[in-house]
């Protein structure tokens, strides 16, 4: 063979290994640079790629804590945990979604469009579809054995006396994809009612069955939630919310509450509102209102109620005694306004004892001036007044007494020393009024009673003191001139035959919806106090809001709380403080129409006293500044 063409062959041979070579050495450098990625630059993410082929972790879902009331016989459960399943579609797996929309629809009441939306998510691995399934719902759905649709075991919240205490338990309920307590006693507690969720880790094979790992697995226990012993007695809590709803009926009244304090502890023995709802239906509420609890969440100006207060100031303060006297002219002026009693009446020579019988408005503007508006300021925030008492349940209110801020704006105190122009909850009232019961100490307000820890180990809730807001002796002044309210004045209907009553009327008007002054027809009436007289065991703060036909409190708040307090008495086998006849049962079953309106529960047809709400207004009842 030729030399030249030898040579060709050998260049055209040494081209091809250098080709070849620079290939590899191309395809090496990809795979270096790949490995580096995968084992450098983005190893985490590989990593955990590599773990959920081969790894599980799940959360384990703890316990609820339950919730009790109190009973005579144990602890009575009102909160409980109930087993069902739920149904959740994995819509990757899903084949058809428009049949299976079509086919679930009716078992899950949705809408067929809705749930084929839900099932349309090719990327999805979970959908939740519907909670807390019935048995007929379950077994539908295994009927149809419908690819990509799972049933999962849930909890749920259930509430065996169904309306009882719901305003102050409050619900469980869906907030996404998790449950959380809402409103009340279930969201103040929630943290501590649900516990803490526990994990699992660890690896598994191709199959997803769990590997030996050698006891390797990481793994955390769900810690369950606390358990809570309420200090309200359901007995209690059933009788007044019984009453409460017979005299919304009876008085044709918007809402109402009705709360009871151990005056000596602090400790709640029942807190009623009406309107109420049934916490196991709470999603057929159209009016989420209805989930408030008045007495904690809402504040109202108290009106004459209030009086109790500002004489308690002013006996504190050694300005007055009860038999103290001023020269009643029936009004007071000052800067353009003319402040009226409630009949526009005069009474002239009067005693302090006699201003809280008659709800006189001067007679307590007296007592405010002779206190100072400083002092008055001072001794209203010590018994708790705008701010929030501390008692535990979702959404308490502080009340609004700004207007006590400007010191130099004498009318601003003039109609706060009768509870015009503040406003105050119900529980206020209550823990104010347990300051006067039981010796001038304010209490805090406290729902619980025991705490149950998942180890079975129990913790009691100790009373707990605010402070001192009066002299034993000033309460003891301003007890007994309550106690005269209820004898000789406007709380007779409060009265409990056989018992020392003490309290205090309220007919407060209506601040209108534009603030520009009160509404014309409108009034809240509530009576406070408490019994018996000689030792405390309950307070009470009654209030109804716009009640039709009546005007006064007298003749609505009160019987309402004489007819409570009597079952109060009875009922924790409270031994009479005074003789009574049969007369004077007589008379408190007519007053208090126990015939019909405790025994049966009926409405009576009540007719309007003549005393019309336009004459309440112009009768500056409560402060209505004229």
């Amino acid at each position: 063979m030729p030399a030249v063409i030898k040579k060709h062959l050998k260049e055209i041979k040494d081209w091809r290994i250098r080709v070849l070579f620079f290939l590899f050495l191309v395809i090496v450098l990809a795979v270096v640079s790949r490995l580096f990625v995968l084992q450098v630059s983005e190893h985490d993410e590989y990593r955990a790629l590599a773990y959920g082929e081969h790894s599980f972790f799940q959360n384990l879902i703890p316990k609820r804590g339950e919730i009790y009331m109190q009973d005579k016989d144990g602890p009575y459960l009102v909160a409980v945990n109930r087993d069902t399943q739920m149904v959740y579609a994995v819509p990757k797996e899903v084949t058809d979604a428009d049949a299976d929309a079509l086919a679930l629809a009716p078992v899950l009441q949705m809408d067929a469009n809705d749930l084929k939306v839900k099932l349309s998510k090719p990327d999805d691995m979970y959908e939740p579809l519907e909670h807390r399934l019935s048995d007929d719902q379950i077994g539908r759905i295994k009927n149809l054995n419908l690819k990509g649709i799972h049933l999962v075991d849930e909890s749920y919240r259930y509430y065996p006396s169904n309306e009882l205490g719901s305003n102050l338990l409050g619900f469980v309920g869906w907030k996404g994809n998790t449950l959380e307590g809402r409103y009340g006693f279930e969201a103040y507690y929630d943290s501590k009612l649900s516990g803490q969720a526990g994990t699992v880790f660890g690896q598994r094979d191709a199959a997803g069955k769990l590997l030996d790992m050698g006891g390797k697995q990481d793994i955390t226990q769900a810690k369950d939630g606390d358990s809570f012993i309420l200090s309200v007695d359901h007995i209690v809590q059933y009788q007044a919310e019984k009453i409460l709803k017979n005299a919304i009926s009876k008085y044709a009244a918007e809402s109402g509450n009705i709360t009871v304090m151990d005056p000596n502890t602090g400790k709640i023995l029942a807190m009623a509102s009406y309107p109420t709802f049934d916490p196991n239906n709470y999603s057929k509420v159209s009016d989420i209102s209805v989930f408030r609890n008045q007495p904690v969440n809402e504040t109202y100006e108290p009106g004459s109620v209030f009086k109790a207060i500002t004489m308690a100031a002013g006996l504190d303060e050694g300005k007055i005694t009860p038999d103290s006297t001023y020269i009643d002219t029936g009004e007071v002026k000052d800067a353009g306004y003319t402040i009226h009693n409630a009949l526009l009446k005069a009474y002239g020579l009067q005693t302090m004892t006699n201003v809280l019988e008659k709800s006189l408005n001067t007679g307590v503007i007296h007592v405010e001036q002779l206190i100072g508006n400083k002092n008055f300021a001072d001794y209203v925030r010590r018994f708790g007044f705008g701010q929030p008492t501390g008692i535990d349940l979702m959404g308490e209110a502080p009340g609004n007494i700004g207007n006590l801020n400007n010191l130099n704006s004498d009318i601003q105190f003039y109609t706060a020393a009768f509870g015009q122009g503040i406003t105050v909850t119900p529980i206020q009232l209550a823990a104010a009024y347990s300051a006067i019961a039981n010796g001038g100490t304010l209490m805090k307000p406290e729902m619980v009673d025991k705490i149950k820890h998942p180890d079975g180990t129990e913790e009691s809730v100790e009373p707990e003191i605010i402070r001192r807001v009066i002299s034993q002796q000033s309460a003891a002044e301003d007890a007994q001139m309550l106690h005269s309210v209820v004898v000789n004045g406007e709380g007779k209907q409060a009265g409990v035959p056989g018992y020392l009553v003490a309290g205090k009327t309220g007919t407060a008007q209506v601040a209108s919806a534009d603030s520009r002054g009160y509404s014309q027809n409108q009034t809240i009436g509530s009576f406070a106090g408490f019994a018996p007289l000689n030792n405390p065991k309950f307070t009470m703060v009654v209030s109804l809001t716009d009640p039709k036909n009546v005007v006064w409190a007298e003749s609505s708040a009160a019987p309402v709380f004489g007819e409570m307090m009597k079952f109060l008495l009875d009922y924790y086998d409270v031994g009479p403080t005074e003789a009574y006849t049969q007369k004077d049962m007589d008379v408190f079953n007519q007053n208090h129409d126990l015939a019909q309106y405790q025994s049966t529960g009926q409405n009576l047809d009540v007719t309007a006293g003549s005393t019309s709400a336009s004459a309440l207004n112009s009768a500056g009842n409560s402060g209505q500044n004229q």
